[in-house]
């Protein structure tokens, strides 16, 4: 299956030029894509986009990522409603490390004439002057042209109808000429002859190829992929605390794990496509066995696997369904105890989180006393109430239930510090003993 035919059926592809078929088959191609490094780490909204070099890669042909330490140093325009702050150099140079780390787990950078390549496009930028880039690339497009693309005329519409307070700088306006001068240099320094990206590049990534044409009467492609949205029309990778980072210490691999689970059966159908690096008839498998039993969430397991052990690792993703039965009832104390503290802090993240000093924990005469007086109240407002509902074997403290009102506080702490009390079915609370 050729690139085309690959995202196609995936899902994938959005729109290509005429011609990059058949550039395509005419042999190996150098394609790139360009990240800004406005982030420490890339999130799963750019995941999608390095799947689109995935497979350029898988077939055959040569991946280039940009990190785009020039234009990440002004911001683009496309798809956003404001201006975006800038970054200090300091800042960028290190997001733009985080992200080469990131990118070098997805491609395959040691195999051979199509391995793939890291460039930074401020290389290139750090000694052209303002008028050098005015005279040499700046005056081959026309104002008419550049004002024409859609993301410049989003964005000075919604000025005109009051939406915004400020309209288009002049820095953002460039934006699409430094992009697209970086495609031109990247042809003829590298040999690309492919831009790709997400559909709301599309502006960006057809001004590099009419540079290209007009500076030196070249040929280059471009091919953008489905922007990735949620059923219900939003940005995707956006959960209710925000992104949805590939880097564990912004989204641990717990809830990073928990996002693919919870998505809806439309979404994990068409999702586990561009995420995953699943056979066709594997997926259409997996779609059927899910429609016979959809409460088995078939579909979103196997793609929440697939990708939490591709970014993170198997340890990861098995540490993370261990995680994830603990609120089921399904985790026993060994599985509790498996648990790194950032782990389980994120499991319980949403649960109260009382906290007593170690001395009142090792002074707390009862279970009771540590359930009602102990902890404020904040888990039974008296110790009648905590006694009464111990007897009915309604509590349990580290998956264990407790045996009677009276039993001593001698629970072995998780990671030295915590206690896991479940109150009912439902009800969990997290203590920590400092």
């Amino acid at each position: 299956m050729n690139l085309i035919e690959e995202l196609r059926w995936r899902g994938m592809l959005h729109d290509f030029m005429p011609g990059t078929e058949e550039q395509l088959a005419s042999g190996m191609t150098t394609g790139y894509i360009g990240f800004d490094p406005t982030a420490s780490s890339l999130h799963i909204g750019n995941l999608a986009t390095i799947m689109l070099l995935v497979h350029l890669q898988r077939t055959g042909h040569k991946p280039v990522a940009l990190v785009g330490g020039a234009t990440g140093m002004i911001g683009d325009p496309s798809g956003k409603s404001a201006e975006r702050n800038l970054l200090d150099e300091e800042t960028l140079n290190a997001n733009q490390e985080g992200i080469r780390r990131q990118l070098e787990k997805f491609l395959d950078f040691n195999s051979g004439a199509n391995s793939a390549e890291i460039v930074n496009n401020y290389d290139w930028f750090k000694e052209f002057s303002f008028l050098g880039f005015l005279r040499e690339v700046g005056k081959h497009l026309t104002v008419n042209y550049m004002m024409a693309k859609d993301s410049v005329k989003k964005r000075i519409s919604a000025d005109e109808e009051g939406d915004r307070a400020e309209g288009l700088s002049f820095t953002e306006f460039s934006y699409q000429l430094i992009q697209g001068y970086d495609f031109y240099h990247l042809y003829k320094n590298k040999g690309v002859r492919l831009q790709m990206g997400a559909s709301d590049q599309w502006g960006n990534i057809t001004t590099g190829t009419e540079l290209i044409r007009r500076i030196d009467g070249g040929k280059a492609y471009a091919l953008v992929g489905k922007l990735v949205t949620k059923s219900d029309g939003t940005k995707f990778g956006k959960s209710e605390g925000g992104n949805v980072w590939l880097d564990p210490k912004l989204t641990s691999p717990y809830k990073f794990y928990q996002f693919w689970l919870n998505l809806s059966d439309e979404e994990a159908e068409k999702l586990i496509k561009v995420y995953t690096l699943l056979p066709k008839e594997e997926i259409e498998s997996l779609t059927e066995e899910h429609k016979q039993a959809p409460h088995l969430r078939v579909l979103q397991k196997a793609l929440a696997k697939d990708v939490t052990i591709r970014v993170h690792s198997e340890e990861d993703y098995l540490a993370a369904v261990d995680a994830s039965q603990i609120l089921f009832g399904k985790g026993d104390l060994e599985t509790l105890k498996g648990l790194q503290a950032d782990v389980l802090l994120s499991v319980f993240e949403g649960v109260p989180h009382i906290e007593v000093t170690r001395t009142n924990y090792e002074t707390a005469a009862t279970v009771s006393d540590l359930l009602s007086d102990i902890t404020g109240g904040q888990i039974f407002e008296s110790k009648g109430e905590a006694k009464r509902m111990i007897k009915n074997g309604g509590v349990s403290i580290n998956r264990q239930k407790v045996q009677g009102p009276e039993e001593e506080v001698k629970f072995e702490l998780l990671q030295q510090k915590y206690l896991v009390v479940q109150k009912g079915k439902k009800n969990y609370y997290l203590i920590s003993v400092n």
